[in-house]
C-alpha cells in the first residue's frame, strides 16, 4: 500500500484481522489517515525503519509473535522499536483487552510506549485526538 504524503501514516499491529480492519477503517475515516495492518514482525520492523510509518497502534497480546526464537508480546516489540535509533521517535499506542487501567503506568514504563488504551475502544474520537497530539498535529 502506498501512503499519501499529506496524511499521517498509521500502522496497526493486531492479530485479530477483523478487529484490525474495523479499527483501520474507523480511524482512517475519522482522522483522514492512511492505515496499514500487519501482525508480521519482520514487516513491522521494515516499515518502521523507513518513511512509511508516523505512528504505531500495537496490541499487547500477540500469541503468534516470535522474534529471534522467543515468544514476544506487543510490549516487547514496542521496547525493541523504542531502543532502535531508527525507530525510537515513532509514537506507539498500546492496546489490550487483558489489562486494567491501574496497570497503565507500569505497561507504559516497561514498553516505553507513549500511550495506552483498553479494548474495546469505544471513543474513537478520543483516539484520533491522541494520535494527532502524539504526531504534533492539531485536532
Amino acid at each position: 500500500m502506498n501512503f499519501q504524503k499529506d496524511n499521517l501514516r498509521i500502522l496497526i499491529v493486531e492479530d485479530d484481522y477483523l478487529l484490525a480492519k474495523g479499527m483501520a477503517k474507523l480511524i482512517g475515516r475519522l482522522g483522514g489517515y492512511q492505515v496499514r495492518v500487519t501482525d508480521k514482525l519482520d514487516e513491522i520492523f521494515e516499515l518502521c525503519q523507513g518513511p512509511e510509518v508516523d505512528l504505531v497502534i500495537m496490541d499487547v497480546n500477540l500469541p503468534e509473535a516470535h522474534w529471534e526464537g522467543k515468544d514476544v508480546s506487543g510490549v516487547d516489540i514496542s521496547r525493541l522499536l523504542k531502543r532502535n535509533s531508527k525507530t525510537a521517535n515513532i509514537p506507539i499506542i498500546l492496546i489490550t483487552a487483558y489489562a486494567l487501567d491501574s496497570e497503565r503506568q507500569s505497561l507504559l514504563e516497561i514498553s516505553q510506549a507513549d500511550e495506552f488504551y483498553i479494548k474495546p475502544i469505544v471513543d474513537y474520537d478520543n483516539l484520533v485526538r491522541t494520535i494527532n497530539r502524539l504526531c504534533g498535529r492539531r485536532a
